[in-house]
């Protein structure tokens, strides 16, 4: 297990806030699609860094999602809410970096970002009692 203080832990941690201040940013320009995007990108660093105290590193986005699942959600360390927030805004991104005439709806970015806080803020909270 690596410390909280690793400096690989700490860097996806800050990332993760940096996404979250540029999806703020983002949203108050009216750019939905890009800030639900960094909105995921937030969860996917909250992951990574908390995956790495545990001692895993993945490189697909889908193997950081599986290993949540795996080892936080069915074990009961991270409440059901949180995979399925991570699930969401990983569709949410694929529309929002891909979907070329569907876009992401106001309403789904401002949610977007919440949640990303929110796990956020539990990520910490978990990587804390490791």
């Amino acid at each position: 297990m690596n410390s909280i203080g690793s400096p690989e832990i700490k860097a996806n941690i800050e990332r993760a806030e940096q996404a979250i201040d540029a999806a703020r940013k983002l949203m108050q320009d009216d750019y939905y699609d890009f800030a639900a995007s960094r909105a995921y990108y937030a969860v996917f660093y909250a992951s990574t860094a908390l995956l790495l105290q545990e001692g895993l590193e993945f490189r697909k986005h889908s193997g950081v999602i599986a290993a949540i699942h795996q080892r936080f959600i069915k074990t009961g360390k991270l409440e059901k809410k949180f995979g399925k927030h991570l699930n969401w805004l990983f569709e949410l991104r694929n529309v929002g970096d891909y979907g070329v005439t569907v876009h992401v709806p106001k309403t789904d970015a401002e949610e977007a970002i919440d949640a990303a806080k929110d796990f956020l803020q539990r990520i910490r909270e978990q990587m804390g009692r490791l």
